[in-house]
């Protein structure tokens, strides 16, 4: 099977005039696992990104993050509330069944099911609709001028894998659920799932079969979870791992300094931030009784300029983090250096303002964060709580791995008081930050999906509304930015600030490290 499936890769090589190349197996690890194969499991970067070298979705991005046709091959606004997308003939699923408008309709009601963290992507769309076997409408409720943008996370399931195996609806990975998908996957992308054991290893193969060229020359492709920083980075330079995804910004010197590796590091469009629960009467995690604290502008001011960032960019982050005021960061659209500017680090008029709160005394209070899904995650809680400490707010640390950690936070009830959470905008424009993490919890559209602390402001919430379905750029603009003044104003959250990425590789190894953080192993070469 190796022999023909290499052949199969020269054989389209040379077809596309790029001349025979060198066939490899290619490990990299991360500190964490993806946790499921199911692409509709979780909207969290590194799962979305490892399903889709598997599964694809209807318009991706290239390497430059730009639009590109996939399984679509061309898209426009038929009418103001109706996209219409025409699928790309000849693609097969791996298990070689055909993709067609029907497998686009099972995936929109999929999507859609109660299992699923991916709501918000088609939170727009009211319905899907079949024109012929390669032509598809998606009705939207009022004009959604970047629904193609918020459709590049989404990827295709097949109709018929699905209900064979009994995975037509998406396990809740918040309860902790399992279906077929959950290890087994069927997709039409550039690789196959060959084997899988959960939170270890999963090896990957190319699919001689796939639609497009390959730009790649990888036949195997062996991912490893190996949680310990220092493990990881000596499995690399033993050189028993062609890259690793997550590096310790304290190792990095030494990688870039050893002959035979290499540092790839460029700016990330997520940001880390902190949020409330705003929602409650009564904090489910701290010594108050009959009060919510966060519910007050004044202590989430507190908070905010009793936390030195700065000292985190320089001591947790070693100067690989950029420090924001706001929930989104430069390339995103609607980013804008004029509101970029942070309340200043003040601890004594931080505890003023808890005084006038009512907290001269401060208060307990728990702190939902990870400890392998964000660059130093653990540190900068631990750097939080010590700060927090010196204005009165003991802060009791729930630090757990990510998948423990969005199974508590994410289920239905969001069951946190305080947490660290990142977020990447997939559109790259600031409505998907504000409908997402800011927008009132609204069940039947999905807004604030993410909202896990339960924050709203109608006044805000009507400016979302009105930006996402304005279609004058200009105005659309001005609109973003009014509503990220008035979340910065509200102190909705608190920004941290964005990630500088920072992967490691073997000097041989090529590839490209989007802003976005996925991983596109479609582009990888080991030479």
């Amino acid at each position: 099977m190796r022999k023909w499936m290499l052949a199969a890769v020269i054989a389209t090589a040379t077809a596309a005039g790029l001349g025979p190349v060198s066939a490899a197996t290619f490990k990299w690890a991360n500190d964490a696992d993806s946790n499921s194969m199911d692409p509709y499991a979780r909207q969290e970067t590194f799962l979305l990104s490892f399903d889709s070298n598997i599964y694809e979705p209807l318009v991706r991005r290239d390497k430059d993050l730009k639009l590109e046709p996939a399984l679509a091959v061309s898209w426009s606004q038929a009418e103001p509330t109706v996209w219409r997308f025409k699928l790309r003939h000849g693609v097969k699923f791996q298990d070689g069944t055909p993709f067609n408008a029907d497998d686009v309709l099972f995936s929109f009601d999929r999507v859609r099911d109660a299992g699923s963290n991916l709501k918000s992507v088609v939170a727009t769309v009211k319905e899907a609709r079949k024109v012929d076997d390669y032509t598809v409408d998606f009705i939207t409720n009022g004009p959604d001028p970047i629904l193609p943008d918020e459709m590049t996370v989404w990827d295709m399931m097949s109709k018929s894998w699905c209900e064979k195996n009994n995975a037509v609806h998406p396990a809740d990975i918040t309860k902790n659920e399992e279906s077929y998908a959950t290890n087994h996957a069927n997709g039409t992308g550039p690789f196959i799932l060959k084997s899988r054991e959960a939170d270890v290893k999963t090896e990957l193969v190319n699919n001689p079969a796939w639609w497009d060229k390959p730009q790649h020359n990888l036949t195997d492709v062996i991912f490893q979870r190996v949680a310990t920083a220092s493990t990881r980075v000596a499995a690399l330079l033993s050189g028993d791992l062609d890259m690793i995804y997550t590096v310790p910004p304290q190792d990095t010197d030494r990688i870039a300094n050893t002959k035979g590796f290499k540092i790839i590091q460029g700016p990330e469009l997520r940001t880390i931030f902190l949020g409330f629960d705003q929602s409650r009467a009564q904090l489910t995690e701290s010594d108050l009784k009959g009060k919510n604290p966060f519910k007050d502008k004044r202590v989430r001011q507190a908070i905010y300029q009793a936390i030195d960032e700065d000292a985190i960019k320089t001591k947790v982050m070693r100067g690989y983090a950029t420090p924001t005021a706001l929930m989104v960061g430069a390339g995103i659209n609607g980013f804008t250096t004029e509101l970029n500017k942070r309340t200043p680090y003040d601890p004594t008029a931080a505890k003023k303002l808890l005084a006038d709160a009512g907290y001269p005394g401060g208060f307990e209070v728990g702190l939902d964060c990870p400890n392998d899904r964000y660059i130093n995650d653990e540190q900068i809680c631990n750097a939080v709580i010590a700060m927090l400490a010196r204005i009165g707010v003991t802060v009791k640390p729930i630090i757990q791995p990510r998948i423990k950690f969005f199974a508590k936070v994410l289920e239905p009830s969001y069951n946190t008081s305080f947490y660290l959470l990142g977020w990447t905008p997939a559109t790259y424009d600031a409505h998907n930050m504000l409908i997402n993490l800011v927008h009132t919890r609204d069940n039947k559209t999905h807004a604030g999906e993410n909202n896990l602390g339960g924050y709203s402001n109608p006044a805000i919430d009507k400016l979302i509304d009105q930006i996402q379905t304005e279609t004058t750029a200009d105005k659309r603009v001005d609109e973003m930015h009014t509503a990220l003044k008035m979340v910065k104003d509200d102190y909705a959250y608190i920004p941290l600030h964005q990630q500088v990425l920072v992967w490691a590789s073997k000097a041989n190894v090529q590839l490209v490290q989007p802003a976005d953080d996925y991983f596109p192993l479609r582009f990888v070469n080991v030479k």
